[in-house]
């Protein structure tokens, strides 16, 4: 079985700054992080690998030069290969440019499964795993908490959590799912494949098994990439601001009814 990864390089949101001009993230000297959603969907792949003896797990991520980093990790967790997709002609992209993107970079590749997060934290749309479903005409199921695949390896059963319990889904191979953060606590880094990597990389080994691909590894319209490519636009960020602190009073029932209702009434709630 060939699973594919999708999987972004988001920054520590903890740290999240705005250029007050542009109205975008500040990344430089923000730390970054595999998106933890993406973590849970590379250890289920690595899961599905475990125990499915000859499956290979590809990574895949759009971003500049330094995600590659996320990839290193990727591989060192157990991934078999990483492609990051890097280009000038990619920057700027909204879900849609990153989706058109991703899914022609797929095409290039064998797969039957492809996983990813439900969403990324800086972004938080998920959308960009169900767009890349729409434009490799697949079947797609989110928020994806377990995957079994059968026997055969022609389908998948699928749990599927939703606020008053979860769906079990039957779904035909090849597909697309997105998984929950809490689905999987991801395993840590194996200390031989670090070195192993770090001895590919010094010594340009052909088998490093890390690829840089740019807008000409796809076959795409390049209209349909980057800011070009992009119909959404982001007019303007800003900082979550803190709430002023509240008011405490100390009544009596009655008297504490009395005040909530004028409260409200002050806004025009009731």
């Amino acid at each position: 079985m060939k699973i594919v990864v999708l999987m972004k390089q988001v920054p520590d949101t903890t740290e999240v700054r705005l250029d007050p001009v542009k109205g975008t993230l500040i990344r430089e000297g923000v730390p970054s992080i595999m998106n933890p959603d993406d973590k849970a969907a590379l250890e289920e792949a690595l899961k599905i690998k475990d125990k499915n003896p000859g499956t290979t797990v590809t990574a895949i991520t759009m971003g500049p030069p330094q995600a590659l980093a996320i990839l290193e990790e990727a591989w060192t967790m157990g991934a078999d290969r990483g492609i990051l997709l890097t280009d000038r002609k990619f920057a700027g992209a909204d879900t849609l440019a990153t989706s058109n993107a991703l899914a022609a970079a797929v095409r290039e590749i064998p797969y039957d499964v492809i996983i990813g997060g439900r969403q990324a934290i800086d972004g938080d749309t998920a959308q960009v795993g169900p767009q890349v479903a729409e434009h490799l005409g697949l079947p797609q199921v989110s928020y994806a908490k377990e995957i079994t695949i059968a026997p055969d390896g022609k389908s998948v059963e699928i749990k599927r959590v939703v606020e008053d319990g979860y769906y079990l889904f039957n779904v035909e191979l090849p597909a697309l799912i997105t998984v929950l953060a809490e689905a999987n606590s991801p395993r840590y880094m194996n200390v031989g494949r670090i070195v192993t990597l770090c001895e590919l990389e010094e010594k340009k080994d052909p088998a490093y098994p890390l690829e840089i691909w740019s807008v000409a590894n796809v076959k795409i319209d390049e209209a349909k990439l980057g800011l070009a490519g992009s119909p959404t636009q982001v007019y303007k960020s800003f900082p979550k601001q803190l709430k002023p602190a509240g008011e405490v009073f100390e009544l009596d029932e009655k008297a504490a009814v009395e005040k909530i209702v004028s409260k409200l009434k002050e806004r025009h709630i009731i």
